[in-house]
C-alpha cells in the first residue's frame, strides 16, 4: 500500500474534484429523482390531452406546419384590438330607449352592489350619440361612425352580449389575451402557433403590430408565451424603420460575419443542450436562426411601397409612416405569406370625456376615422384573392362602456364619455368559418346587461380555437404538473356564428 503523503496542492485539487463529482451527482440526482417522481403526474397530463402534448413540440423544429384535431375552416387569424374599450353604444349596440332617458340620474337598482372604475356617487344616463341605421340585408345596426364597415356588415358576425369579470384596463387584456388576469400564461397567438406552426419557415409564426402611439396597458405579456417555449411569443414589428429591431447588420458587420457569429452561438448552445437537455435551449437556437433568414424575407414583405396605388387607396396607407392603415394591409401581407397568427394592437381607445382625445363627440369620431376604411379594405382584399374562406377577423377589445356618463370623483367630465363596463360588450368576427350576417346575442333596452345570448371571454376563446380545429377542452400543454389550457376550466363553442 502506498502511504506517500500528499502535498496541500495536491490535497486541495483533490478536494476540488471530489467537491465538483459531488455537485454533479446531486445535479442530476435530483433532476433525475424529481423527473421520477413526477413522472406518473407528466404522463398522466399528457395521455389526457390527445393530440396536444408535447409531442406537438419538436425541439428542433418548433414552427413546422401541424395538423389540429379536427379539421378546421380558418388557417390563419388577424386580431385586431382595440385597447382601452370603445363604446358599443356608439358603435353597434343600438339602443333608442337610452336616448330617452339621456340626462336623468341614474335609477339606484344599476349602482347597488356595482365596481366601477371612476363612477362615484350617482351619475346621470348617456344617450346614445352615434346616428344608426340597419345595414345590408342581414339589418345589423351600425352607426355613422363606422361607414366604410356599414357597407359589409353582411359580411360580420356580431356577438352582442360579451361580458369578462375585469374591470380595469390591463387584466382585463390579459384576460382577453391569455385566459388569465394575472401574468404568466400563453397568450391566445402562442397558444395558436404551438398548435398549428407556420406555414413560412423564413417567418416568424406569430407577429405583432402596434399603433397609436404606446403599448396596451398590460405590455408585452399579451403577446408573450408564458410557460410554452418561447419560440412561441409573439415577435413585435414596425411598419416603419426597421422591420424587427436590431435585425439589421450592425455597423461593420457583414453578412459572412453575422452568420459565423451565430452559428458560434448556436453551437455553443448545442453544448449546452447536450450537457442540461433543456428544449428551451434548442428553441434559442431555432431563434437565432430564424433572425438570420428573416434579414433576407422580413424586409421585403414588411415593404408596403410595391402594393399598387388602388391597394394605397382602399386602405388609406402612408408608406413610411406609423399607422393602423399601414398595419391592416401588412397583416393582409404576413397571412398571404403564410404567417399563423398577426395580432394589431391599436391604442387610444379609452372614452372617459375628460379630454377632447377621450371624448365620444371627438375622440372617438377620430379613432373610428382612422381604422373605419382600413378594416373594410381588408374585408374586401382578402374576399376577392379568395383568403376570407380560411382567414378569420377578429375585432374587439378588453371590456365595454356604460350607459351613464362618466362622474369622475362625483364631478361630470367637461365632455361626454363613459366608464369601463365589464357586463356587456361587443365582438365581430368575420371568415375563417363564421355565419357572415349574423348577429348573436342582446343586451336589455339600456345596453347595460345582457338579457340573451350572454357569452363570456373563454367562450370567445374557445370558439376561435374551434374554428382552427382545435377542441379547447384537450388542447392543453402540461406545467407543474398538470394540464394547462387557455380556456382554463370554462369556455363553450359559440354555435350559432359557426356557417
Amino acid at each position: 500500500m502506498n502511504n506517500k503523503r500528499l502535498s496541500l496542492a495536491e490535497e486541495a485539487h483533490l478536494l476540488d474534484a471530489q467537491l465538483a463529482t459531488r455537485r454533479l451527482f446531486l445535479k442530476q440526482c435530483s433532476m433525475g429523482l424529481g423527473a421520477l417522481a413526477f413522472s406518473p403526474l407528466i404522463n398522466a397530463c399528457t395521455s389526457e390531452s390527445t393530440g396536444s402534448s408535447n409531442t406537438l413540440f419538436d425541439p428542433t423544429k418548433p414552427l413546422l406546419p401541424k395538423t389540429p384535431h379536427l379539421p378546421g375552416k380558418a388557417k390563419s387569424v388577424i386580431y385586431l384590438h382595440m385597447a382601452g374599450a370603445p363604446s358599443q353604444l356608439e358603435l353597434f349596440d343600438y339602443k333608442p330607449e337610452l336616448k330617452k332617458l339621456d340626462g336623468q340620474l341614474c335609477p339606484e337598482s344599476l349602482l347597488k352592489g356595482k365596481k366601477f372604475a371612476f363612477i362615484r356617487g350617482v351619475p346621470k344616463m348617456l344617450g346614445t350619440i352615434g346616428e344608426f341605421k340597419q345595414r345590408g340585408q342581414s339589418g345589423a345596426w351600425v352607426s355613422h361612425y363606422m361607414p366604410h364597415l356599414a357597407g359589409v356588415a353582411d359580411e360580420l358576425s356580431f356577438l352582442k352580449a360579451v361580458h369578462t369579470d375585469q374591470f380595469n384596463h390591463a387584466p382585463a387584456q390579459l384576460l382577453m389575451q391569455t385566459g388569465s388576469a394575472r401574468l404568466g400564461r400563453p397568450s391566445l397567438g402562442s397558444w395558436v402557433t404551438y398548435g398549428l406552426g407556420s406555414e413560412n419557415a423564413n417567418l416568424p409564426g406569430f407577429v405583432v403590430l402596434t399603433s397609436g402611439g404606446q403599448n396596451p396597458d398590460a405590455g408585452k405579456s399579451v403577446w408573450g408565451s408564458g410557460f410554452l417555449p418561447s419560440v412561441y411569443q409573439g415577435v413585435h414589428c414596425r411598419s416603419h424603420g426597421e422591420p424587427v429591431l436590431y435585425l439589421d447588420n450592425p455597423a461593420n458587420v457583414d453578412g459572412n460575419m453575422r452568420k459565423a457569429s451565430i452559428d458560434a452561438i448556436n453551437q455553443a448552445n448545442k453544448e449546452t443542450y447536450k450537457e442540461f437537455n433543456d428544449p428551451e435551449t434548442l428553441s434559442r437556437i431555432s431563434q437565432y436562426e430564424m433572425a438570420f433568414r428573416m434579414q433576407i424575407s422580413a424586409p421585403d414583405v414588411m415593404n408596403i411601397s410595391d402594393e399598387p396605388a388602388y391597394i394605397h387607396e382602399m386602405y388609406g396607407t402612408e408608406p413610411g409612416k406609423e399607422s393602423f392603415a399601414n398595419n391592416v394591409l401588412l397583416a393582409r401581407k404576413l397571412v398571404e405569406k403564410g404567417v399563423r397568427f398577426v395580432q394589431l394592437f391599436d391604442w387610444g381607445w379609452d372614452v372617459h370625456g375628460n379630454s377632447t382625445d377621450t371624448s365620444l363627440e371627438i375622440g372617438l369620431v377620430n379613432k373610428c376615422k382612422q381604422i373605419d376604411k382600413a378594416i373594410t379594405a381588408l374585408i374586401l382584399d382578402l374576399k376577392q384573392r379568395g383568403l376570407l374562406e380560411e382567414t378569420l377577423i377578429v375585432w374587439g377589445s378588453e371590456f365595454g362602456r356604460t350607459p351613464m356618463q362618466e362622474n369622475r370623483n362625483g364631478l361630470e367630465m367637461p365632455f361626454k364619455g363613459r366608464d369601463h363596463h365589464a357586463d356587456a360588450f361587443t365582438i365581430w368576427m368575420c371568415g375563417g368559418g363564421t355565419k357572415a350576417g349574423t348577429t348573436y346575442g342582446e343586451t336589455d333596452e339600456i345596453g347595460f346587461y345582457p338579457v340573451d345570448g350572454k357569452v363570456s371571454v373563454y367562450d370567445v376563446q374557445a370558439t376561435i380555437l374551434h374554428l382552427l380545429g382545435f377542441n379547447h377542452e384537450t388542447f392543453t400543454y402540461p406545467f407543474q404538473g398538470r394540464p394547462f389550457r387557455l380556456t382554463d376550466v370554462e369556455g363553450t363553442v359559440i354555435k350559432p356564428i359557426l356557417s
